[in-house]
């Protein structure tokens, strides 16, 4: 009897729920084959109508209220991988809760590559077939980057060489027909070495060596905590946090390190080689397919110890993550807008606190959400004031284009003070760096006889001039055109005019006033991935660049020693719009750039052109006096009970038929719960894209106090409308984004 009761327990279940990467409501049950082991968290594949799908084991099926016995589908495939972690599920099911998004979505992310889970197959890999080139062959400057890449290294796939070159994988190819590169059979990816703690470990000053062994102490104890780093530009703040990461290795586990933009990863890749001896495994949309499922199998296997990368790197199987680090944790771009809509920074907030483990939250300058909750207690504290060898913080002075003196001549955008200073730092023979935060040539491209706008034809945007490239781009939909010849509405030829300054307009004007200067553009438009920007870098670095122009992808992260001068084009750009977040974000985009400038032992000056010298954003950073801009801004949102002293939620309705867009907006208007006192809701209204993508789109707001879980309310307010097909409902929790 006894022996029955054992068999019973530890008998594998008849039926299990398996949760499959599709929006559904809930796990679908299956019957297990009787020679099939599963537990929670196995991956599986299973049939789904006529497909066959991937899905997770979410627990035992329900054989009372379930499906009938008869009608279960089998399991068709156990996957021999390590199971997902329990707390890898529970995280799943948390975010979904929170966003009010399909548990099976927020596991799409999770195993977001599902070729991952097949059996690794052999690859193609290309290398130089000799250093001889075939006769009449054309050396194009893709075709050379990619022979300068495989001049003295192993044999490498077509995709990794292609991300990395900046061209299509057809290059490649090309010089494969061409006889210049031979292929060689691959049949595995390289492991990933291990990080050693100990390699290479850098000097520290003493506030540095206290803020490194609180870190530390806490990665090696384990347990949740909370840690806010809050250090000025150039502290140290990157080698404080790897003390953490070494000793998360020394004990066993894995480390994640998330950053807002892969474009900050270049000189981090190559301090954190530096310090540990190798690079760390790397996660983001860039990656070539065989190495994203490669990746994805060292983390599920643990072979992968420290993991650096994007926002979606949060949902990566971690079979034994022991410390988050949230790199610029103020940074907008840990906010993912489509699908599941989340903020990496507080959901990593969240599955450090379901792991028990510590997190690291570090910035030059902190979000108001993270800071209150720091001075609240939530959160603990590390402060480093001061850069780190002595260097001291640059000079800022506000150029104020109002007066006539200090404005730039007509037709041009850069003021005369701005201009003696530069000629001045490449005398000295030190660099400069102009920041403007607008790609291409111009914002705007009208008819200057009718004044027709070329605008985008699937959003309500204007089309932005890139001369460079000789086309219009749509920034939000992608939208590409040839420059027309004549104006569309009224016929006339070469009538059209740009308006407004972007990167590439500054970089002419340059080349007027400074035809000798050594000048490199550093924005999305004109680096073609990361080899392109790694070679910018190294540029600077060895001084062979004067002056680098470029928008916020050159204005966090980098280490120039030479840069000493910083100039803001336009610093009030950010501060229109009606953002909620315009001034905190502006303060914190300008603080990030003005750092770049004198981290070493050259002092640094940035000038600020603005029309608002008066502006509490422009007054708080030319004293280098964040708390009292802080002080303002908390106060104005503690008073109208805005985030984060109140709760926001968005509902975003959108369609490509607009009558029907704007009922089921109305529908959702006239339904609000608006009989309770402590909630306030605002709208339906147009977006401000009111169309994007080719979709209408109409915006409600609900706010309440800090206080209220908005989830019920918008649940129940959801489920009494009932919406078409054609319409979709996203909603936006904590919504840092108002377009």
């Amino acid at each position: 009897m006894t022996g029955d009761l054992l068999g019973a327990v530890t008998a594998p279940p008849a039926r299990v729920r398996v949760q499959l990467p599709l929006p559904l409501p809930e796990p679908y049950d299956y019957k297990v084959p009787g020679d099939m082991a599963l537990v929670p968290g196995s991956y599986v594949e299973v049939p789904l109508g006529p497909r066959r799908l991937f899905g997770v084991v979410w627990g035992d099926g329900d054989a009372q209220g379930g499906v009938e016995e008869r009608r279960l589908r089998p399991v068709l495939r156990h996957i021999d991988l390590p199971p997902m972690p329990d707390v890898g599920r529970r995280f799943i099911e948390w975010v979904a809760a929170y966003t009010m998004a399909p548990v099976g979505a927020v596991l799409r992310m999770a195993v977001s590559v599902s070729a991952a889970l097949e059996d690794p197959r052999a690859l193609t890999a290309y290398m130089r077939a000799g250093d001889d080139l075939p006769d009449g062959l054309r050396l194009t400057p893709a075709r050379r980057r990619i022979l300068d890449l495989l001049s003295d290294g192993p044999p490498r796939l077509a995709a990794d060489l292609a991300a990395e070159a900046g061209c299509g994988p057809a290059v490649v190819r090309g010089l494969a027909e061409a006889g210049v590169l031979a292929t060689v059979p691959m049949l595995a990816l390289p492991r990933f070495p291990r990080p050693d703690p100990d390699a290479n470990p850098k000097p520290l000053s003493g506030a540095q060596r206290l803020a490194a062994d609180d870190l530390a102490g806490k990665a090696a104890a384990g347990g949740y905590s909370a840690t806010l780093l809050d250090g000025v530009t150039g502290s140290g703040k990157t080698e404080v946090y790897f003390e953490a990461v070494a000793a998360a290795l020394r004990a066993g586990r894995q480390a994640l390190v998330l950053l807002p933009e892969i474009a900050l990863s270049a000189q981090w890749l190559d301090r954190f080689a530096d310090r540990f001896g190798v690079r760390p495994a790397e996660w983001h949309s860039d990656m070539a397919p065989p190495l994203r499922r490669h990746t994805w199998r060292a983390v599920a296997r643990g072979e992968a110890r420290v993991i650096v990368g994007a926002r979606s790197a949060l949902f990566l199987p971690y079979p034994d993550l022991g410390l988050i680090v949230v790199d610029e944790e103020h940074e907008a771009a840990f906010k993912q807008e489509d699908g599941v809509i989340y903020h990496a920074r507080d959901m990593a907030v969240a599955r450090a606190h379901l792991g028990r483990i510590p997190i690291v939250l570090a910035s030059a300058t902190p979000s108001l959400e993270t800071l209150v909750n720091a001075e609240t207690g939530r959160y603990a504290r590390i402060d480093l004031p001061s850069r780190h060898g002595g260097a001291s913080m640059p000079d800022v002075t506000l150029i104020d284009l109002r007066r006539k003196e200090q404005a730039p001549p007509a037709r041009q955008w850069l003021s005369p003070v701005l201009r003696e200073a530069l000629s001045q730092t490449m005398l000295a023979g030190e660099q400069g760096m102009l920041f403007l935060n607008r790609r291409g040539y111009a914002p705007l491209t009208l008819c200057r006889g009718c004044g027709h706008r070329l605008q985008c034809p699937n959003c309500t945007a204007w089309l932005v001039e890139h001369r460079l490239s000789r086309r219009l781009q749509c920034h939000h939909c992608g939208y590409q055109a040839r420059s027309p010849d004549a104006c569309p509405q009224c016929e006339a030829e070469g009538s059209f005019v740009a308006c407004g300054p972007g990167v590439e307009r500054v970089a002419e004007e340059v080349a007027t006033l400074f035809p000798d200067a050594r000048v490199a553009l550093m924005t999305s438009d004109t680096l073609a991935g990361p080899r392109a920007m790694r070679e910018v870098i190294e540029q600077v670095k060895a001084g062979a660049i004067d002056l680098l122009i470029g928008t916020q992808v050159m204005a966090k992260g980098h280490h120039f020693p030479l840069l000493t001068l910083v100039g803001v084009v336009d610093a009030d750009l950010g501060l229109s719009g009606g953002d909620l977040r315009a001034a905190e974000r502006t303060f914190q985009l300008l603080h990030q750039v003005a750092g770049r400038a004198g981290r070493e032992e050259r002092p640094g000056r940035v000038l600020l052109q603005t029309h608002m010298p008066e502006h509490p954003v422009m007054q708080s950073l030319a004293a280098h006096d964040r708390d009292s801009f802080l002080a303002i801004e908390s106060e104005q949102r503690r008073q109208l009970e805005m985030p984060p002293f109140g709760r926001l939620a968005a509902i975003i309705v959108s369609g490509e038929d607009e009558q029907a867009v704007d009922a089921a907006a109305a529908a959702l208007g006239r339904r609000a719960p608006r009989e309770r006192e402590d909630l306030t809701i605002l709208g339906p209204a147009p977006a401000p894209l009111a169309v994007l993508r080719g979709r209408f789109r109409r915006r409600l707001l609900l706010k309440g106090p800090k206080g209220v879980a908005l989830q019920p309310i918008l649940h129940d307010w959801l489920s009494v409308v009932d919406v078409p097909a054609s319409v979709r409902v996203q909603v936006d929790i904590d919504p840092y984004s108002f377009l």
